[in-house]
């Protein structure tokens, strides 16, 4: 007789750091999103309700949904899930279908609902680059056979990013192509060299279009224009800089009344300091940390190269979101268009996070020692 093999729980702390982020998130976005909700719809609550129905539930539903399903068995779908990735890059390039907004085509139009898919497109090329790896663990080291066909999907991918446009997203698909070439044990060499193109076909791409020369001048000096190139930049550090230690208090910010751009968006984060202050966004920061740290355990101790790429993938990716959008809107790199992790308003991005997690929280009961 063949015994079951008997699974470990899933990771309640990881578990418990995304309820916790996701809460936080959720009353963030009520405060941030009540002037704006106002102004464009008469309801204070209009972008806080949507994300619950259109962001959280469907969130939370797959995020239980893909904690029972073995991880394995993504593999199988992989090369269907990349088709239908390029497909859906290439259908927001296409009049009457793509949803454009500011200036940019990011989005497919389902009547109520707005599907972004670069979000769904990470999780895709977490798992092609996995099961890429893991299936010619033999020629990882190998240029032509290994890296280059990879890189080459990476590429195509990316450039069709470029085009809606949305560096912010390529960024991060970036970083989590990096990460995953290092994990899967890619030489540094030629990591190094695909970073040293990446970063100058970024500036070919900065170059070609005026509105991201001005942002990476006001990164520069976000004293030169202040009304115009570097005001968001300067609403948000004078946001930040007034929550002091302790912030205003829940709900009291001021640069949300049609002060701070995107106070939803990629501007939560100075909001948020605003009227929490130093302290209490530590402990935010701290719980990231957290969840960051889990999520590596969880990638090193995984059975299987599979697993360990998977969870060192959606870790990278749900981290250097983060990082991207508290750097931008903090000035320590230039100005990105990337939510903030659990926590900006947004339906697509936030549903597929808590997707991945329950990848990552399925990929925690397989784990070959206790975490």
């Amino acid at each position: 007789m063949i015994k079951k093999k008997i699974l470990l729980p899933i990771d309640k702390y990881l578990l418990w750091v995304v309820l916790i982020l996701l809460g936080i998130g959720l009353l963030s976005l009520s405060s941030a999103s009540t002037v704006l909700s106002y102004q464009r719809f008469g309801n204070n609550y209009y972008f806080f309700l949507r994300q619950i129905f259109f962001g959280v539930i469907p969130g939370l539903i797959l995020m239980y949904i893909f904690s029972r399903i073995d991880y394995h068995r993504w593999q199988k779908w992989i090369p269907l899930l990349v088709l239908v990735g390029i497909g859906l890059l290439v259908a927001v390039l296409i009049p009457k279908i793509g949803f454009e907004a500011g200036g940019a085509r990011r989005w497919i139009n389902f009547g109520a609902f707005l599907f972004q898919p670069a979000e769904f497109v990470k999780l895709v090329m977490i798992l092609y680059l996995a099961s890429w790896y893991d299936k010619r663990q033999h020629h990882v080291h190998d240029l032509y056979f290994g890296f280059l066909p990879s890189l080459a999907i990476v590429g195509v991918v990316a450039g069709l990013i470029i085009l809606q446009p949305d560096i912010g997203t390529m960024l991060v698909l970036a970083a989590i192509a990096a990460a995953m070439f290092f994990i899967g044990g890619v030489r540094m060499r030629y990591i190094y060299a695909s970073a040293a193109a990446a970063i100058l076909a970024l500036w070919l791409v900065i170059k070609a279009a005026p509105y991201r020369v001005s942002r990476f001048l006001a990164f520069l000096d976000p004293s030169a224009d202040t009304r115009g190139i570097s005001y968001q930049i300067n609403q948000a550090l004078l946001a930040i800089g007034s929550g002091g230690l302790w912030g205003e208090g829940f709900g009291q910010s001021r640069q949300k009344y049609s002060y701070l751009p995107e106070p939803i968006g990629d501007s939560i984060f100075a909001i948020m300091s605003e009227e929490l202050g130093f302290i209490r966004i530590s402990l935010i920061l701290l719980l990231f940390s957290f969840f960051a740290i889990r999520g590596y355990k969880i990638a090193r101790n995984s059975p299987d190269t599979f697993g360990r790429l998977v969870a060192g993938g959606i870790t990278s990716w749900l981290l250097f979101q983060t990082l991207i959008n508290i750097g931008g809107i903090t000035g320590l790199i230039p100005l990105t268009g990337i939510p903030l992790t659990f926590i900006s308003y947004g339906s697509t991005s936030l549903a597929l996070s808590l997707a991945s997690v329950g990848i990552l929280l399925n990929i925690s009961r397989y784990t070959h020692e206790k975490i």
